[in-house]
C-alpha cells in the first residue's frame, strides 16, 4: 500500500503540491486530473523521488520512501517505475537492447552498455515486448518506430524492472486518438493481469472515466476531488478545473471525440451529470 501524508512541495511562496494525503491500495489505476500546472507531474515525481518533498512522508509497505539515499533509493526507483510524455529511448540502438536497459539498475550502466544480459533477461525482454504487441519490432531501430510504438517500447522497458508501481507521467499526451486507446488498454492489462499498481496522469476527464478505478482531482496543488468514475459529476469536475476550464473542455466535447477502451475506436465524449 501507498500511503502519502501531508506531502507538500514549494517553489518559494508557491506550493506545487499542497499537503497532500491519499491512500492507494495495491493493485489500484488511478488517474490523476487537472488543468495544466495543477501539480499532477509534480506529484507524480515526488512519489518516485525525482524531486525532494518540502515537507511530508511517502510510505509504501510501511518504508518511509521520503527518506531513503543510495542504493535504497535506487532499489524504490526500480520499484517503482516511471514512463513520460517523451519516450526517452536511444533512438540508434535496437527496441529489443532498449527495453534490456530497464535492467540498468541490476547491473550498472558499464554492463548494460555492453549488453551483458543473461538468457533469462532477454526471454523476459520478449515476453514484454509481446504483452504490448511489439516483439515484432525487437530488432528494429527504436528510431524507425511511431509514438505509439515507441511509447509501447518505453512501457515494456519499465516492465523489466519489475515494478511494483507504475506511474505514468500523461503517457498519451502526443498520440493520436488510435495509438492512445493502445496504450491505455496496454496500461489497463498490465493492472489487471500483473496486479501492478497505475498511477496516471491523464488531461482528458473521459479516458480517467474509462480506464480507472479511481480519479484523483488536482487543483492548484491541491486534491479537490477523490472518488470513483462515477462520482465525477460536472459540479465536481467544475471544482477540478474551474468554470472557464470546464465550460472549454464541454464546449469541445460536442464537436471532438475521446478514447475508449479495447475498441481500438473512438467514442463520443460525455461527462457524468448528477
Amino acid at each position: 500500500m501507498l500511503e502519502i501524508t501531508n506531502l507538500e512541495k514549494r517553489f518559494g511562496a508557491v506550493a506545487a503540491v499542497d499537503r497532500v494525503s491519499l491512500t492507494i491500495p495495491d493493485g489500484q489505476m488511478v488517474g490523476v486530473i487537472g488543468r495544466s500546472g495543477a501539480g499532477k507531474s509534480t506529484l507524480l515525481r515526488l512519489i518516485n523521488r525525482l524531486a525532494e518533498p518540502t515537507s511530508g512522508q511517502i510510505l509504501y509497505a510501511g518504508e518511509d520512501v521520503s527518506v531513503l539515499r543510495g542504493r535504497p533509493l535506487m532499489a524504490w526507483r526500480a520499484h517503482c517505475a516511471m514512463i513520460f510524455q517523451q519516450f526517452n529511448l536511444v533512438n540508434r540502438l535496437d527496441v529489443m537492447t532498449n527495453v534490456l536497459l530497464g535492467r540498468l539498475n541490476y547491473h550498472g550502466f558499464v554492463a548494460s552498455m555492453l549488453k551483458r544480459f543473461t538468457p533469462a533477461e532477454r526471454a523476459f525482454a520478449i515476453r514484454a515486448l509481446d504483452r504490448l504487441d511489439m516483439a515484432q519490432t525487437a530488432l528494429q531501430r527504436a528510431d524507425t518506430l511511431s509514438g505509439g510504438q515507441q511509447q509501447r517500447v518505453a512501457i515494456a522497458r519499465e516492465l523489466m524492472q519489475e515494478p511494483k508501481i507504475l506511474l505514468a507521467d500523461e503517457p498519451i499526451a502526443s498520440l493520436d486518438p488510435r495509438n492512445a486507446t493502445i496504450v491505455m488498454d496496454a496500461l489497463r492489462t498490465i493492472n489487471r493481469e500483473a496486479g501492478i499498481t497505475v498511477v496516471c496522469n491523464l488531461h482528458t476527464l473521459d479516458t480517467a472515466r474509462a480506464y480507472c478505478d479511481r480519479i484523483v482531482g488536482m487543483f492548484k496543488g491541491a486534491v479537490v476531488f477523490d472518488g470513483s468514475p462515477s462520482e465525477l459529476t460536472v459540479d465536481a469536475a467544475r471544482a477540478i478545473y474551474g468554470v472557464d476550464g470546464l465550460d472549454e473542455a464541454l464546449s469541445e466535447s460536442v464537436t471532438s471525440t475521446s478514447i475508449g477502451p479495447a475498441t481500438g475506436a473512438t467514442v463520443p465524449s460525455r461527462l457524468a451529470v448528477a
